[in-house]
C-alpha cells in the first residue's frame, strides 16, 4: 500500500492510499475533490473507499463530488457521526476492522476533538515495516486537536490509545501545524533536549516549505506535551495536578497561545 500526501485548502492534508497491484485507491478525509481527482488520474486508479475520521467540513468537503465520479465508492465513518458525513454508508465502532487491498486497519474510537471521532491504524504486515495511523484531528505532530465536542477525560483516554501503538508508526495527521505546536511545546518542557532538537529541525524544514507529515509516533512520545501529561516536567508546569487536570490545563494554555 502506497500512501500519497496531498495538500489542500490552507493547511490540510488529504491522504490517498493506492494498491498498485489492483489499481484501486482509497482516500482519507478528502477536504476538497479536485486534488484527489488529479492524483487518481495521474495514477490511473479507481477510487473504491472514502475513510472519514470525523464530520468537519475540511475533512468531508470532497465526499459528494468524489461520489459523483465514483458512485460505487464506500464511505466509512464513525457510528456516532450518523447524518453528519455526506454519503456515509458504513458506521464504525471501536475495534472494527476495515480492509483496503491486502491491508486491514483497526478502527479506534477517539472522541475529544468531536464526540464521534475515529482513527484508522494499519499495523505492519512484515518485520521492520512501519504501521500507518490516520488520526484526523485527534493527534497532531507536536500537538492535539481542540476540544470542540468532547471532554479532557475523553481526550486523555483517546490519546492514551494512540500512545500505546508502536513507536514505529507513521502519524498521518490532517494539518500542517507542527511548527506552531512545537513553539508552544518548548515553553512547557524547556529542558527536553529531544524537543529542542526537533524544534530546530522543523524550523529548518518549514523555512524550505517542506512538509513535516508524516511524523513518527516514537518521536511524538518524546516531544509532544499532549502525549506527556504524566511526565514530571509537564506535570510541574501545570501545577502538579492529576492526569486529566494536567491535560486540561495544557490544552487551555495552548488554546490562547
Amino acid at each position: 500500500m502506497d500512501v500519497y500526501r496531498i495538500s489542500a485548502l490552507s493547511d490540510n492534508y488529504i491522504f490517498l492510499l493506492h494498491d498498485p497491484s489492483s489499481q484501486v485507491a482509497a482516500v482519507v478525509d478528502p477536504a476538497e475533490p479536485q486534488p484527489v481527482l488529479q492524483k487518481l488520474q495521474e495514477l490511473g486508479a479507481q477510487l473504491v473507499a472514502i475513510f472519514n475520521t470525523h464530520h468537519h467540513g475540511d475533512h468531508v468537503g470532497g465526499n459528494r463530488d468524489l461520489l459523483h465520479y465514483f458512485p460505487d465508492a464506500i464511505v466509512y465513518g464513525g457510528e456516532h457521526d450518523r447524518g453528519r458525513i455526506p454519503g456515509q454508508t458504513v458506521f464504525l465502532k471501536d475495534g472494527d476492522r476495515v480492509t483496503f487491498g491486502d491491508r486491514a486497519a483497526e478502527v479506534l474510537f477517539v472522541p475529544g476533538h468531536t464526540r464521534a471521532h475515529i482513527a484508522y491504524y494499519f499495523p505492519p504486515t512484515i518485520a521492520d515495516e512501519p504501521g500507518e495511523l490516520f488520526c484526523g484531528d485527534t493527534l497532531f505532530s507536536g500537538g492535539c486537536g481542540r476540544l470542540f465536542e468532547g471532554t479532557p477525560a475523553q481526550m486523555v483516554n483517546s490519546l492514551s490509545k494512540l500512545r500505546a501503538l508502536p513507536d514505529n508508526t507513521r502519524v498521518w495527521c490532517a494539518h500542517e501545524y507542527t511548527l506552531n505546536n512545537l513553539k508552544f511545546a518548548v515553553t512547557i518542557e524547556r529542558d527536553n533536549a529531544d524537543l529542542r532538537s526537533r524544534f530546530s529541525d522543523v524550523q529548518t524544514a518549514r523555512s524550505h516549505h517542506e512538509s513535516t507529515i508524516p511524523a513518527w509516533l516514537g518521536v511524538e512520545k518524546r516531544t509532544n506535551p499532549f502525549l506527556r501529561w504524566d511526565q514530571p516536567d509537564v506535570k510541574r508546569a501545570m501545577g502538579d495536578r492529576d492526569p486529566v487536570a494536567t491535560f486540561a490545563a495544557l490544552r487551555k494554555q495552548k488554546d490562547v497561545f
